[in-house]
């Protein structure tokens, strides 16, 4: 397992591992120290300090109910910062050596998405912090606002943009903050706006030769050093040439299909979010990237019709990387079905569940019960990417062919 490869979105996990003061392995970008005064005191109102890990580990143990703390992380010294640590990176006090063996057994559970979430008042707030490698951070303050009116929502605005711009959180030096209204556990920017209080209205990043636009709502990865190896390891695999379509699918900001646009015909990216295929299209116009499309919408809908576009004749290799629910089963319909189709690399956060699915339906002898007639895909390797510094989770590439 030398050199193994490894996402989480682009938010608060690397302030958590900040406060906690650790840093990631050898060979991958550091994470930012920074321990702004007065975050608690705001946020958590009336929990504070020690209670601070228990909300954050009742959090995570929802969803994680049948994980156990592995009896080799050694004792905790009773602070709050260790307890913090063994919740959000598990694997922390573990040499790189002895998580590269730990990795060999692949746990059978969803990677973690953390975020901070508090209680004051009476309502529930939540705060996303998404940083890039240069250190530009933007903040999204989420309220869930069953009991306030908008005059208290807009004093609300009004406390957390003075906190950040001349209070305590100046410290922070956010480069914007956002505000979103949300009656939903999880809403989307067309479902509840994001509102923009003070600062710039993305954040951007290097990669791969690429300058890369990010919307509050978009998802990216985290770790950039960890995703260029990520998404290096999925160019080698496509094994794309100038003759070929690549077909993007769940593209998010773009990235993947992007970084192979200059070594392939035409790059057709689907996505659902509409500002993760705006950021793509402001991204390929950027680097001067003309042979690429970017549609939105679920892609059981667009998929099919964008297949019968296409010429038979021509070689199509194709990328998906979709969220931990995997593929719409009418996506995996129209990649068997479409015989021009002979490569396949699927992205993998959580292999078991759904996207156990979708490898026995791609896999399986044509069914056409289930719609499925094209010859079966076989796979041929499976790559996992260390994504994760400290923690058991890992993306894993796996390369399909027929």
């Amino acid at each position: 397992m030398a050199g193994l490869k490894r996402r989480v979105p682009l938010h608060s996990l690397r302030y958590f591992i900040s406060m906690v003061g650790l840093f990631s392995k050898p060979g991958l970008l550091p994470w930012y120290a920074r321990n702004p005064p007065g975050w608690s005191q705001l946020f958590l109102g009336t929990v504070c300090k020690g209670d601070f890990t228990r909300v954050i580990a009742t959090k995570c143990q929802k969803g994680q109910k049948s994980q156990k703390k592995p009896s080799h992380l050694g004792p905790l010294d009773g602070s709050w910062q260790e307890r913090l640590a063994d919740v959000v990176t598990p694997l922390w006090r573990l040499s790189y050596e002895e998580q590269l063996k730990y990795y060999e057994v692949f746990l059978r559970q969803s990677p973690l998405e953390p975020c901070l979430v508090f209680h004051e008042g009476g309502y529930w707030r939540e705060l996303t912090v998404r940083t890039n490698s240069q250190g530009h951070t933007m903040a999204i303050i989420t309220f869930h606002p069953q009991k306030l009116s908008q005059e208290e929502l807009h004093v609300q605005k009004e406390i957390v943009k003075e906190f950040f711009i001349r209070g305590p959180g100046a410290a922070c030096g956010l480069t914007s903050l956002y505000f979103q209204e949300s009656t939903m556990t999880r809403c989307s920017h067309q479902q509840s706006p994001y509102q923009l209080l003070f600062g710039e209205p993305y954040i951007f990043e290097e990669l791969l030769s690429l300058k890369i636009r990010i919307s509050p709502d978009a998802f990216f990865q985290i770790n950039t050093a960890g995703a260029e190896m990520l998404y290096r390891t999925v160019g080698e695999l496509t094994g794309v040439n100038s003759d070929t379509i690549l077909l993007d699918i769940c593209c998010g900001t773009g990235v993947i299909g992007l970084s192979l646009a200059q070594h392939t015909s035409r790059v057709l990216g689907i996505e659902l979010l509409e500002q993760a295929v705006e950021d793509a299209r402001w991204t390929a116009a950027f680097n001067g990237i003309t042979n690429s499309e970017f549609h939105t919408g679920q892609a059981e809908k667009i998929l099919p019709g964008l297949l019968k576009s296409k010429e038979d004749g021509q070689s199509i290799v194709a990328v998906v990387n979709p969220a931990r629910a995997g593929l719409h089963y009418k996506v995996i319909q129209a990649i068997r079905n479409f015989r021009a189709i002979h490569t396949l690399v699927f992205v993998s956060c959580k292999l078991h569940g759904e996207s156990t699915r979708n490898v026995i339906e791609l896999c399986c002898p044509p069914d056409p019960a289930k719609k499925l007639l094209g010859e079966p895909f076989v796979l041929q390797q499976a790559v996992p990417v260390d994504l994760f510094p400290h923690t058991p989770h890992c993306e894993l590439v796996l390369l399909f062919t027929r």
